[in-house]
């Protein structure tokens, strides 16, 4: 495999399939079995899902809700994403552990460093939930900090687009894709692949983010594999 220890970043919205809210019992599946793809090969597997299914903070602050109220129930939505993965994981018989930025001992362990590295050492999926326990940042910049402090190899993020385009594909007929481009000149061209915090702080790590289609069945095995999938943004 290309990779050793990678972060997955997956968003809320993935998780509701062809359904308006919540969560899609079928998407779920294929989901875990295609990072039981990737585990089976030996790869330790980080994950932070975002919990835009069932709540989104800002959206809740935009209709006159406290911003830090909203951001964490939002936190709350990705612990419930985070259970619903580990189910789903765990009926693949995929070993995994759910952490929490937010203390919730009933459901998931605290959010350990050494625990979490320790977890995945032994091929463990670890799945973090609760973003960063801090209200005004996003799941991506939970995702970025997670896959720091692991010190991952990449960060995949997941989605239903192929790579990064120079302008929205389901918009823009003319959009073309880049196959890999720099943090630079996606900072200079406006290109959105993550929120500044979380784009900023992978670029001062110097930590490749992968865009790649998470939806076509075996993408995800392709990319840690080494193959050409999506869009890879590098110094």
């Amino acid at each position: 495999m290309h990779y050793n220890r990678i972060l997955l970043k997956l968003s809320g919205e993935a998780l509701m399939g062809e359904r308006q809210y919540g969560i899609d019992p079928k998407r779920l599946k294929e989901y875990a079995e295609e990072i039981k793809q990737v585990v089976d090969k030996g790869v330790e597997v980080a994950i932070v899902i975002g919990g835009g299914n069932i709540f989104r903070g800002v959206a809740g602050a935009s209709n006159g809700m406290d911003r830090v109220q909203g951001d964490h129930m939002g936190m709350l939505a990705t612990v419930i994403n985070g259970l619903a993965l580990q189910s789903a994981l765990e009926d693949e018989g995929v070993q995994t552990r759910l952490q929490s930025a937010i203390k919730i001992n009933e459901v998931a362990e605290p959010f350990i460093r050494r625990r979490a590295i320790r977890h995945l050492e032994k091929k463990r999926v670890v799945i973090f939930g609760g973003g960063t326990g801090n209200p005004y940042f996003t799941t991506d910049s939970a995702a970025v900090l997670r896959a720091i402090e692991i010190d991952a190899d990449v960060i995949l993020k997941g989605t239903r687009v192929d790579g990064i385009y120079t302008s929205d594909p389901e918009k823009d007929k003319n959009a073309t894709k880049f196959d890999f481009i720099s943090f630079d000149d996606v900072l200079s061209k406006g290109l959105k692949v993550m929120d500044t915090t979380a784009f900023t702080l992978s670029q001062e790590n110097e930590l490749p983010i992968i865009v790649f289609d998470m939806n076509r069945k075996g993408n995800l095995l392709k990319v840690v594999s080494g193959e050409n999938i999506g869009t890879k943004v590098n110094l």
